[in-house]
C-alpha cells in the first residue's frame, strides 16, 4: 500500500539533516516520481521528483513560464495576490518569443571574454576578503566576512554598481526571497529598488562607464522600466546564489572531512567538486514552476492543459535511476548533468561567472585557513529553511 494514503499531497518541507531534501521527497521519486499536489490557490496540480521527467518539464516548451499561468507550492502571505503577467523586462517569467529578446540582449554582455577578463578581479577580491579575515582573527561569520562580499562585489563591478550601494539591494533580495515577507514589505521593498535604479540610469545616461548595465542603456533598446526589471534580477541573481554555495559549501566540506581532504590533495579536482556541490545540495530548493500549456503526457501521468508543475531539483539531482549512490558526496564523481542550474532555454545565464567564482574561492579558502573549523556546534547553524534559496544564514568559524 502507498506510503501516500491521500492525493494531492502537499509540498513537503521538514528536512531531518539540513544536507538532505526531505525525506518524502525521496519517497516520492521512488513510488510516484510525477505525483498530484495541492497548491495553496485551491488548485490540484504537480510536483515532479524524477530526473528524466524534470528535464523533460524543462526543456518541453508545452511547459510555461508564464507568471499569470503559476502558483508558487508553497502558502506564505503573498502566495494569494493576484497573478499578472511578468512586467517588461522580467524576462525570466516569460516565454519565447518574448524571453528570446531579451536573452539575446543579455547573452551579448555576458561574453565568454568578458567573463574571463574578471577571473583576475575575482581572484584579487577573494585575496582581499581572507586578510581581512585573518587580520580580524577568528571567531568570524563566514557568510558576512566571505561568501557574501565575493559575488556581490563582482557582480557590482560586472554591472557597474556602487558597492557601497549594496545594503539597499541585498535587503530587497531577502525580502522578495523570503517566504514569511508580507506583502507590504515586498511591496516596499519593490519601491526601493524601483527609485534606487532610476537614479543609477540617470547617472550612466549622464556619465557612462565600461560595464555590463551601461552596455544595455547606450544600446538604446530597453526603457527604464526593462532596463531596472533586468537590472535588479541580474543584482539579486549574480550575489545571492553564488554567495550561498560559497557558504553552504564550505558547510558541507567541513562536515564531510574525507571529501576536504581529497580536494586538498589534489587541487585539480575543483572542477569536480563545485558541479557535485551544485549537485548535492541544490540550494534551488523550491521550483523551478512551470504551467501545461496543452494536455501532456509525463511518464505515465496525464497533466492537462493549465496544470502547474512544480520541479524539485533537490529530488531529480539525487535520482538513483541517473547517478550512482547519489545520496552521498563525492567530489571525485564525474562532472556535469546536474540541473542546479536549471535546464532549457531558462538555464542560468550567469553561470560560468558562479563557476568561475566557486573554483577560485574555495581553494583560496582552504589554503589560508589549513585549520578551518566550525565555531559552533553544527546544529547551532542557522540554516535558510524559509528562503527560496537553500543555504546558511551564517556560519561561525574558526581556524
Amino acid at each position: 500500500m502507498s506510503e501516500f494514503r491521500t492525493w494531492p499531497i502537499t509540498f513537503p518541507v521538514d528536512r531531518s539533516d539540513p544536507f538532505d531534501p526531505p525525506e518524502r521527497l525521496r519517497s516520492l521519486r521512488r513510488e510516484r516520481p510525477v505525483a498530484p499536489m495541492a497548491y495553496p490557490d485551491g488548485r490540484v496540480g504537480w510536483l515532479v521528483t524524477g530526473y528524466s521527467a524534470a528535464r523533460s518539464v524543462l526543456t518541453d516548451p508545452r511547459f510555461s513560464s508564464r507568471r499569470e499561468l503559476l502558483c508558487p507550492p508553497i502558502d506564505y502571505p503573498a502566495a494569494h495576490e493576484a497573478r499578472h503577467p511578468a512586467d517588461p523586462g522580467q524576462f525570466v517569467r516569460m516565454d519565447p518569443p518574448e524571453h528570446t529578446h531579451y536573452r539575446k540582449l543579455l547573452t551579448a554582455q555576458f561574453t565568454v571574454r568578458r567573463m574571463k577578463q574578471l577571473e583576475p578581479r575575482i581572484q584579487e577580491i577573494t585575496g582581499e576578503r581572507l586578510a581581512a579575515m585573518a587580520k580580524a582573527g577568528p571567531p568570524q561569520d563566514l557568510v558576512r566576512e566571505f561568501a557574501l562580499p565575493i559575488p556581490s562585489l563582482v557582480i557590482c563591478e560586472l554591472l557597474g554598481v556602487p558597492y557601497a550601494d549594496r545594503e539597499e539591494f541585498q535587503h530587497a533580495t531577502a525580502v522578495f526571497l523570503n517566504r514569511e515577507s508580507s506583502v507590504e514589505e515586498i511591496r516596499a521593498a519593490l519601491d526601493g529598488v524601483t527609485g534606487f535604479f532610476a537614479g543609477l540610469i540617470a547617472r550612466k545616461r549622464a556619465e557612462p562607464t565600461d560595464d555590463l548595465f551601461t552596455g544595455l542603456i547606450t544600446d538604446g533598446e530597453l526603457n527604464d522600466e526593462e532596463l531596472t526589471n533586468i537590472g535588479f534580477i541580474l543584482l539579486a541573481a549574480g550575489h545571492e546564489t553564488t554567495a550561498n554555495m560559497l557558504g553552504f559549501g564550505t558547510f558541507a566540506l567541513l562536515r564531510h572531512p574525507a571529501q576536504l581532504a581529497a580536494l586538498r590533495a589534489d587541487p585539480s579536482l575543483i572542477d569536480n567538486a563545485v558541479e557535485e556541490l551544485m549537485r548535492y545540495l541544490s540550494i534551488v530548493h523550491v521550483g523551478p514552476i512551470r504551467a501545461a500549456l496543452e494536455d501532456v503526457e509525463l511518464e505515465g501521468e496525464l497533466i492537462r492543459a493549465g496544470d502547474v508543475v512544480t520541479v524539485s531539483l533537490p529530488a531529480a539531482n539525487r535520482d538513483p535511476g541517473h547517478l550512482p549512490d547519489p545520496e552521498r558526496l563525492d567530489i571525485t564523481r564525474p562532472a556535469g548533468g546536474h540541473l542546479s542550474f536549471g535546464h532549457g532555454v531558462h538555464q542560468c545565464l550567469g553561470q560560468q561567472l558562479a563557476r568561475a567564482e566557486m573554483r577560485l574561492a574555495f581553494p583560496m579558502l582552504f589554503d589560508r585557513f589549513p585549520g578551518l573549523r566550525l565555531a559552533v556546534p553544527a546544529e547551532e547553524v542557522p540554516m535558510r529553511d524559509t528562503m527560496s534559496i537553500y543555504g546558511v544564514h551564517a556560519l561561525p568559524v574558526g581556524w
